[in-house]
């Protein structure tokens, strides 16, 4: 048991210009922003070993982009070793879209996707999703902002460390609930309709807990809190503005009790299959949703909810955590200044995903139905590519396997005091977040999807024979092999750093 150092900062990601939002099929430009999005930063030492662990209001986090932030941390903390920086996305759908920085790239029309430019008509071009507009942030541009604000908050919480106490706890209010509606014909679809006679059963359970660190100075007064929360922050995945989704009131709810200068470390736990919404009493959203797997013929009006595609749903989500939050915190009693710390990064190579023969003929006769039906078309839009991502997706993965095994998977196992971190690149299924957790010799177990990658979905067994998005191939590089790889894996590293 040792005395650790803590450190914090944040910085808004907010650019100064319009932007294409992320998360969606169809283009969405920035109208306003709805709530502050930002990277908030928590650095930690102890012992001689180190973590800065980042949440950024934003879908997910590239390679590109980790191995980008990494490199300019080697030249403005060049003490903290680079590899062990967590960056971890909170899944708001409302948040910049960014892109690889190639250089002399030009804004607006590109050539088709290489396999599709394989079945589409001679010469036909492909209309980029960001329209060409000087007020509206290019790909790389975005991606500059973000690698600067993030190293920013990075370095700024590495630097700012000293003495702290911390007070684990736990919380429970209701956010995350099972997103795919399961049929009698042992189909599954994301969204799906259950006012039908065919409906059997969400395909997963939910979990309302939030796993919560709360950070204290050497003079005791609180400095941030950790909240880790199995549901990706998506109320608000259609609107056409700015905005941090649910944790943005919650921050704001936390500042307003507790003040100002209080951070919020916001964690998306296990929640791939999850969404801030009730399948089961449906409630409409306030404007129509652009959605092609959200199809509601045989709407009855519930009493329930407030929406939760809209602001009002979204602000009653960020009541419920932060009432929450504040009621943990005024009841905490045990407040330590020693802790055992531990950070281990490790690389698991996850078996790919492999599509049959038999799906990657069946994808081949798709695209070319498709584009047999518009053989007249010579431009082909993001809308296009939506529709045959599944299909294309199907090919890609055919191919690779030819020549790939294994998907190397950065995973980070931490040990602070009485709780575990696990990491993983994935939009998670829950199940596999609860067995890790029930298996877990740590008192609490915070799991952090969506960090240091973007490698899909991982779906479990039952929902890849289910079918319909977010178990797809093309919905994820690794299947329900990897899952059970990683699981193992997490616990393996978790209970040896835990073991007596």
């Amino acid at each position: 048991m040792s005395k650790f150092l803590i450190g914090w900062d944040e910085q808004s990601i907010v650019p100064d210009k319009k932007v294409n939002l992320f998360g969606q099929f169809y283009e969405r430009i920035s109208q306003y922003v709805e709530t502050d999005i930002t990277a908030t930063a928590m650095a930690i030492e102890c012992d001689g070993d180190e973590a800065i662990i980042v949440s950024l209001d934003i879908v997910h986090v590239q390679d590109f982009l980790l191995k980008m932030v990494r490199e300019k941390l080697k030249t403005v903390i060049p003490d903290f070793p680079s590899e062990k920086l967590i960056i971890g996305a909170t899944h708001s759908h409302t948040s910049i879209g960014y892109g690889m920085p190639f250089t002399g790239a030009k804004r607006g029309g590109a050539p088709v996707k290489p396999i599709l430019a394989e079945f589409a008509p001679k010469d036909a071009k492909y209309k980029s999703l960001v329209t060409p507009t000087k007020d509206v942030l290019t790909p790389a541009e975005a991606t500059e902002l973000l690698v600067d604000r993030l190293s920013t908050a990075a370095a700024n919480a590495w630097k700012s460390r000293k003495e702290a106490f911390y007070a684990n706890e736990f919380g429970r209010a209701p956010v995350g609930m099972c997103r795919r509606v399961e049929y009698d014909d042992g189909t599954a679809q994301m969204w799906g309709d259950v006012n039908t006679a065919n409906f059997t059963c969400l395909e997963g359970g939910n979990d309302s807990g939030i796993e919560l660190l709360y950070m204290f100075g050497k003079d005791r007064k609180l400095t941030g809190i950790v909240a880790n929360i199995a549901c990706p922050a998506q109320v608000l995945e259609h609107r056409s503005f700015i905005s941090a989704d649910y944790w943005g009131y919650v921050k704001e709810n936390l500042r307003a009790k507790l003040g100002k200068d209080i951070y919020l470390l916001a964690l998306c736990g296990a929640g791939g299959d999850q969404c801030p919404r009730d399948l089961i009493r449906w409630v409409n959203g306030e404007t129509p949703i652009n959605d092609p797997n959200i199809h509601r013929p045989n709407y009855i009006e519930r009493k329930a909810d407030p929406s939760m595609f809209d602001v009002k749903g979204c602000k009653l989500i960020g009541k419920r955590v932060s009432n929450e939050i504040l009621s943990v915190y005024e009841e905490i009693e045990d407040v330590k200044d020693e802790i055992d710390f531990t950070h281990k990064t490790m690389t698991l190579d996850l078996p790919l995903r492999r599509a049959t023969m038999k799906q990657h003929d069946e994808a081949v006769r798709e695209i070319e139905y498709y584009f047999a039906k518009n053989a007249d078309k010579k431009e082909f839009t993001y809308e296009d590519t939506a529709k045959l991502h599944v299909y294309e997706g199907t090919i890609r993965r055919f191919r690779e396997q030819q020549n790939k095994e294994v998907v190397p998977t950065e995973v980070h196992i931490i040990r602070f005091g009485d709780v575990a971190f696990a990491t993983n690149p994935f939009e998670l299924f829950l199940d596999y977040g609860n067995q890790i957790k029930a298996r877990s010799y740590a008192k609490q177990t915070f799991i952090m999807q969506l960090s240091c990658g973007a490698y899909g979905y991982l779906p479990t067994e039952k929902a890849e024979n289910h079918g319909h998005y977010s178990a797809y191939i093309s919905s994820g590089r690794v299947g329900h092999e990897g899952g059970d790889l990683l699981v193992r894996e997490s616990i393996t590293e978790i209970n040896k750093m835990f073991k007596e």
